[in-house]
C-alpha cells in the first residue's frame, strides 16, 4: 500500500502539516520524519497536495508502462474523464494521437466503463433494493469503509470501477490487449494492484504529461463533441447521480464529496440515521476533478466544472453491458492490527505530556491529532512521539528557561524597544530594592535605572560589556551588560552586585594612600637626620683640620 506513497526523507522537515491534514491519521512519525502507514492509509493524496516541501511524492509508473509499450501486444490506454480540465482544450482524438506517437495502439475514454457501471448501480436499486448503497467508484472510499468503518462495508455496492469496467470491455473486444489507465488519482495505482489481471498500468495525468515533453510531443487544442457522451460527468460532484436514471421513489439519491463529510456520512450510516438512499460518495472535494495530481498542480474547482460539464453530451454512451459475473467486485475487511490502550494506559501517557487534569488538555491540535486523547492513544501506538506536543515544549523550554534566570546570582533584566521592563528576575529585584515583579513589570526602566545606556546600545547596536556604575539611590555598585537583539526586538540587561568588591578595592586603596603617607614622612625625617649628621660631621671634620694644620705648622717649625 505504502509503496504508492512515498516518503522523500531529505524533504521531511518535521512540520506536522502532513497529519494534521491526514483525515485517517495514517502517518507515523519515528527519527523526526512522517513517514505513511500502509494498512491504515486510503491513498487519498492529502498529504501530496498539502506538504510544503514537497516530501511526498506519488510512485513513477512509467517505466512499466514502457515496458509494456516495448512487450509487441496493443497497449490501449483508458483516460479518465477529468482529462478535459487537466489538458485544457484538448479533447479525446488529440489525445489518442499524442499517446500512439508514444506507441499506444489507441486510447478511449474510461467514461464507456462508467456507464457501464452507472447502469449496474440503476439494477441493484431496482431489482435488489438494499437498504442502504454507496458507490464503489472512488478506491479511496472503498479503503476508507474496507479499514476505518468495516459496519459499512455491507453497503458498499460490490460493482467494479469505471476504470475496471472500461479495462475489461477493453480485453474482452481485444483479447491480447494490455490496458493502461491514466488519470489524477494515486488510489488507482493501488486499485489495480490489488485486483490483477485487469488494468495492466496506471499513470497520472503529471506522468503523461511529462513523457509527452520528453518525447518533444504536443497536444493539438481541439474539441470533439458528441451528445451520447453524459458520462463524462462522473469526475464532477453529484455526476455520477446526473448520469443515472434516479426513477426509485423510495430511495434518496445523496451526493458526498470530501473525506471529513464522507466520514461524518458513514458515521450516520452505522448509526442507523440513514436509509433507503443511494449515496455517491468521493474523498476529493469536487470529485475527481479535484484529485491529488490535479489540485497540486493546477487547483482551478469553477473552470473545471465548466471545462467538463460543456464536454459531456446529453445521452448515454453506446456500449454493450458486462455479463454479472465480471461487474462483481469482492470487498473484503483490511484489518489494522492497531492494539488500542485502556484508560490507565492512556493517563499514563497524558502525564508524561504534562497534563496532568483535564484543563490542561487544550486539543490545540498543532500535534496533528484532534485531541490530547487521540495523541495519546497514538503515542501507545508507536506513531507518534512526547516531542510533538508544542505546549509540552513551551512548557518545557519556558520552565527550563525559568529556572535558570530565576536561579541565575546575577541581576536579569528584559526591555523591549520602548524600554519598558517586560520580565526582571530575583537577583535583580534584590539588587533595585523591588518587592514584587509587578511593580516594575511594565514600566519604563527610567523608575529604576539610567536610562541612557539602554537607548545607547540600541541606537548603535554595539553591546556593552562590564560596564561599572554607582547607583547613588541603593547606595551599590553594579557591573552591566547590555545586549540589542534585533531580530526578537528587546534589550536584555545581565547585572552584577559588586558593592563588596567595591568596598572591598576602596579599603585597599586607603590602606594603600596611609601606606603610601607613612613611607613619606618616614623618608622625610630619614634625610632631616642625615642632614642633620651631615652639618655635625662638617663641623667636627673643620675642626680637625684646623688641629692637624696647627699641629703640621708647628712641628715644621722646629
Amino acid at each position: 500500500m505504502s509503496e504508492f506513497m512515498k516518503l522523500k526523507k531529505s524533504n521531511c522537515k518535521n512540520c506536522y502539516k502532513c497529519i494534521r491534514h491526514c483525515p485517517v491519521k495514517s502517518i507515523r512519525f519515528s527519527g523526526n520524519q512522517a513517514h505513511i502507514v500502509g494498512n491504515e492509509c486510503i491513498l487519498c493524496g492529502t498529504c501530496f497536495v498539502v506538504c510544503p516541501q514537497n516530501a511526498k511524492e506519488i510512485s513513477d509508473s512509467t517505466e512499466q508502462v514502457k515496458v509494456l509499450l516495448a512487450s509487441g501486444d496493443p497497449v490501449i490506454a483508458s483516460i479518465a474523464p477529468s482529462f478535459i480540465a487537466n489538458y485544457n482544450g484538448v479533447g479525446i482524438s488529440s489525445l489518442e494521437k499524442a499517446l500512439q506517437k508514444l506507441g499506444f495502439a489507441s486510447a478511449e475514454e474510461t467514461a464507456l466503463g462508467a456507464t457501464i457501471v452507472k447502469k449496474e448501480y440503476e439494477r441493484i436499486l431496482k431489482e435488489e433494493k438494499p437498504e442502504v448503497l454507496i458507490s464503489s467508484c472512488c478506491h479511496s472510499v472503498n479503503l476508507l469503509i474496507q479499514k476505518h468503518y468495516p459496519d459499512s462495508l455491507k453497503y458498499l455496492a460490490d460493482v467494479v470501477s469505471p476504470m475496471q469496467a472500461h479495462c475489461i470491455d477493453i480485453k474482452k473486444r481485444n483479447p491480447n490487449a494490455k490496458t493502461v489507465f491514466i488519470g489524477p488519482c494515486v488510489a488507482k495505482k493501488d486499485e489495480a494492484d490489488h485486483y490483477t489481471g485487469i488494468v495492466d498500468a496506471v499513470l497520472t495525468f503529471e506522468e503523461l504529461t511529462n513523457m509527452l515533453a520528453s518525447n518533444n510531443i504536443t497536444l493539438s487544442t481541439d474539441i470533439d463533441t458528441t451528445q451520447n457522451s453524459r458520462a463524462r460527468l462522473f469526475p464532477t460532484t453529484g455526476g455520477i447521480l446526473k448520469t443515472m436514471v434516479c426513477d426509485q421513489e423510495e430511495y434518496t439519491y445523496i451526493a458526498v464529496d470530501g473525506v471529513e463529510n464522507c466520514i461524518a456520512a458513514l458515521k450516520d450510516i452505522e448509526n442507523g440515521g440513514m436509509s433507503h438512499c443511494f449515496i455517491e460518495m468521493s474523498t476529493c472535494i469536487g470529485s475527481c476533478i479535484g484529485g491529488p495530481v490535479m489540485e497540486k498542480y493546477h487547483r482551478s474547482p469553477i473552470r473545471d466544472f465548466v471545462q467538463v460539464t460543456s464536454y459531456a453530451g446529453e445521452n448515454d454512451f453506446k456500449v454493450e453491458s458486462l455479463p454479472k459475473d465480471k461487474t462483481k467486485k469482492f470487498l473484503d475487511y483490511i484489518d489494522q492490527k492497531l492494539k488500542m490502550p485502556d484508560e490507565a494506559e492512556i493517563s499514563s501517557i497524558l502525564r508524561q505530556m504534562g497534563k496532568m487534569k483535564p484543563e490542561q488538555e487544550l486539543n490545540c491540535g498543532s500535534c496533528g491529532y484532534n485531541t490530547c486523547r487521540a495523541k495519546a492513544v497514538a503515542i501507545y501506538q508507536g506513531k507518534a512521539d512526547l516531542t510533538m506536543c508544542l505546549p509540552f515544549l513551551k512548557d518545557k523550554a519556558e520552565s527550563f528557561s525559568n529556572q535558570i534566570i530565576n536561579n541565575s546570582p546575577n541581576g536579569i533584566i528584559f526591555l523591549n524597544e520602548e524600554l519598558e521592563v517586560q520580565h526582571i528576575n530575583k537577583a535583580a529585584r534584590k539588587i533595585l530594592n523591588i518587592r514584587s515583579a509587578s511593580d516594575i513589570l511594565g514600566e519604563q526602566v527610567i523608575r529604576v535605572l539610567d536610562p541612557k545606556v539602554f537607548m545607547d546600545v540600541k541606537q548603535s547596536g554595539r553591546t556593552v560589556r562590564d560596564r561599572r556604575t554607582y547607583l547613588a539611590e541603593y547606595n551599590k555598585y553594579i557591573e552591566q551588560t547590555i545586549v540589542y537583539n534585533k531580530e526578537y526586538h528587546h534589550l536584555m540587561c545581565l547585572m552584577r552586585d559588586v558593592t563588596d568588591e567595591e568596598t572591598e578595592r576602596e579599603k585597599k586603596e586607603s590602606i594603600r594612600q596611609q601606606t603610601i603617607e607613612i613611607a613619606d614622612k618616614v623618608v622625610d625625617k630619614q634625610m632631616r637626620i642625615v642632614q642633620e649628621i651631615a652639618s655635625l660631621l662638617g663641623e667636627t671634620a673643620a675642626e680637625t683640620k684646623i688641629a692637624l694644620t696647627n699641629l703640621k705648622e708647628s712641628i715644621t717649625d722646629e
